[in-house]
């Protein structure tokens, strides 16, 4: 078994044995963390994703962006070119549908879809980082394609949501992996 599929593993487990208490503060306090840095507060196109499988959930936070007028996309599985994300705007009332995964996700309607270049800030979903910003994340690669114009300079920004316990002291990294400028836990928001 591979150094990262261990890794996955075990950080899989330990969030997914957070209690339901313990994932709904952490999913309050990263509220506060985003309300406190101005360049997330006033962003005006985000993109988040539904929680699986012991993510943070980040619903507490789409509902803050909302009621501060924030136009809010999610990802969707791209149709017709596997292993990429499109990004369809996302409201209360938006027609939802399970992808391949299982994950949530708007229906495909064009008269939603935000091409990704225009959107501000790309919150991630990942499955463990390092202080250093490196993430892993579940392993097909759609964060790190989606974010590769990101490498050089182009493109939204991109921010990590996690847990405290998906943090690592070093995350074996390969060359295709893209890492992370700024990221927020329950405990800190760390920006590199």
């Amino acid at each position: 078994m591979s150094e990262r599929h261990h890794i996955r593993q075990q950080i899989r487990l330990a969030r997914r044995q957070l209690t339901t208490a313990e994932q709904q503060a952490a999913s309050e306090v990263i509220i506060q963390h985003v309300a406190d840095a101005s360049h997330l507060a006033r962003a005006d196109k985000v993109a988040l994703y539904l929680a699986n499988d012991g993510e943070l959930d980040p619903q507490p936070l789409i509902d803050w962006y909302w009621s501060q007028g924030t136009r809010v996309y999610l990802p969707v599985l791209h149709h017709f070119s596997p292993g990429h994300l499109l990004f369809l705007r996302y409201d209360p009332d938006t027609a939802m549908t399970a992808n391949r995964f299982g994950i949530p996700e708007p229906r495909l309607d064009i008269r939603l879809l935000l091409p990704k270049q225009e959107l501000d800030i790309i919150y991630t979903p990942l499955v463990a980082f390092d202080s250093t910003g490196n993430r892993i994340g579940m392993g097909g690669g759609f964060y790190d394609r989606t974010l590769a114009a990101w490498r050089h300079g182009l493109g939204p920004r991109p921010v990590g949501l996690a847990h405290n316990c998906q943090q690592l002291p070093a995350i074996p990294t390969d060359s295709w992996d893209i890492p992370l400028p700024e990221l927020i836990t329950p405990d800190q928001h760390w920006r590199w």
